[in-house]
């Protein structure tokens, strides 16, 4: 397995991430997040990244009464934290760490040359990288 310090974020990241739009009725995002058992989505608007909604997001919007009472009408936009970090398939391992742990969040989304998001690196993946001897199957259930 590779060392820690030259693994990159293409080696670990979830490729071709479930996306929501950012004008997507917030009870969408919910069903995505239970249906696909993940934890964050990248918003996108006009076919470009604007943001991330994450189960966080979700449960301290739910605790709102004035939000909880007009759920129906939430949408993702108002819901989403933006902008979104970012970073590329090459960039180290140890950088991802480094700026979730600045940032206080828990996914990185991937994006390409163009900035499409091409997928996600959580901090559960950053770990993975510790038990490197571990079935990757067993792990992820």
């Amino acid at each position: 397995m590779t060392s820690s310090t030259q693994m990159r974020v293409g080696n670990l990241m979830s490729v071709d991430p479930v996306v929501i739009d950012a004008e997507a009725p917030i009870t969408e995002a919910e069903l995505l997040l239970k249906s696909y058992r993940i934890s964050g989505l990248p918003v996108v608007q006009d076919g470009a990244l604007a943001g991330v909604v994450s189960q966080t997001d979700l449960l301290n919007a739910r605790s709102s009464d004035l939000i909880g009472a007009n759920w129906e009408r939430v949408r993702v936009r108002h819901l989403m934290t933006r902008p979104p970090v970012t970073v590329h398939l090459n960039t180290s391992v140890e950088r991802a760490a480094r700026l979730m742990l600045e940032r206080h969040i828990h996914r990185l989304v991937v994006v390409d040359e163009e900035e499409e998001p091409i997928g996600v690196i959580t901090s559960t993946d950053l770990l993975r990288t510790l038990l490197p001897d571990e079935d990757p199957a067993r792990i992820r259930s």
